[in-house]
């Protein structure tokens, strides 16, 4: 098969691989799209924490069981979205229902190998299938939109609540939609007059303050501003990582003391994430219309992800088989 494996930062190769074959418990899954985000431009070009060498990236996917290990019952042909989370089901943090917060987590693309290859081996309890109606160009958006749900979450967000998001990239987009659909009162910040014109949002906050403050780009300006305008008991959700080489903004201490303000993270998602995005998405309460800008072939990750990196683009689909 061909795929993209990433032997060490800085730098990887496209070429043919040996098709993997499924272990008990496992399926093969042929790879219909994979989604680009700009996690995978850190991943190849400065590493992650979580990032093991050598390694195939790519944790939206989406495609087709093809082949079934010893001990699984989802059918060959079944179409299934791919949680990219494999969790251990016991520790605290699981029986809490928070399996992405798994001291035992093992990630796609992270850990085990990714979706940007023609095929990719995945655990029977990652799978969740899709609706007969629902589409692999729309399903892959399950995955990011899974994490908006759980920044959302970790937000508190009310109906009638103000939230700021700064960036208005494929992420901060799908949180304007979904705070949208939660009853919530959505503005973007985003200073690109490209990306601004897509979603109607303001190059800046101005004098606004909002009950909830999203940062959806890694940007020490945004998580500056978005700090200097929280409302009293507002909720700062830390989205986006910063650069390694980035200073973590200044936190005025007495502000959040005096006008009861949180801080709160959000990192990826969980299994019922999933489910309920898919949901979303499938009876159209959530749309993500609009915001594919190009369909790749992998061949093409170079020049995709220079794309991602000028933030010249909105959402990225990378295509094995073409």
């Amino acid at each position: 098969m061909k795929a993209v494996t990433v032997s060490e930062i800085g730098s990887f190769s496209y070429g043919e691989r040996s098709v993997p074959r499924p272990a008990a418990g496992e399926v093969l899954v042929q790879v219909a799209l994979a989604g680009l985000c700009r996690t995978d431009l850190k991943i190849i070009r400065s590493g992650h924490r979580d990032l093991l060498l050598p390694r195939i990236p790519g944790e939206e996917v989406v495609g087709t069981v093809v082949e079934r290990g010893a001990g699984v019952e989802i059918p060959v042909g079944t179409r299934v979205y791919v949680y990219p989370g494999m969790w251990c089901g016991c520790c605290r943090q699981c029986r809490a229902g928070a399996e992405n917060l798994c001291r035992e987590m093992r990630i796609m693309g992270f850990h085990r190998d990714g979706g940007f290859a023609e095929y990719v081996t995945v655990p029977e309890q990652s799978l969740i299938p899709l609706p007969g109606q629902c589409s692999f160009a729309d399903a892959v958006f399950a995955e990011p939109l899974s994490c908006c749900i759980n920044a959302l979450e970790q937000a508190r967000l009310s109906p009638g609540e103000r939230i700021g998001i700064w960036g208005a990239g494929p992420a901060g987009t799908l949180l304007q939609r979904l705070a949208t659909v939660l009853g919530a009162e959505a503005t973007v910040i985003e200073p690109d007059p490209r990306r601004r014109e897509l979603v109607g949002g303001i190059s800046v906050p101005g004098e606004r303050h909002f009950d909830v403050c999203i940062p959806a780009v890694g940007s020490h300006d945004a998580y500056r501003e978005a700090l200097a305008h929280l409302a009293p008991r507002g909720r700062l959700v830390v989205f986006s990582g910063l650069p390694k080489e980035s200073q973590s903004p200044e936190v005025c201490l007495n502000s959040l003391h005096y006008l009861e303000q949180t801080i709160s993270g959000a990192y990826g998602c969980c299994f019922r994430h999933g489910r309920l995005a898919l949901e979303m998405i499938t009876d159209g309460s959530l749309r993500v219309v609009g915001l594919v800008s190009h369909t790749m072939p992998l061949s093409e990750l170079d020049q995709a992800l220079q794309m991602v990196e000028q933030r010249s683009c909105m959402k990225i689909h990378l295509d094995p088989r073409r």
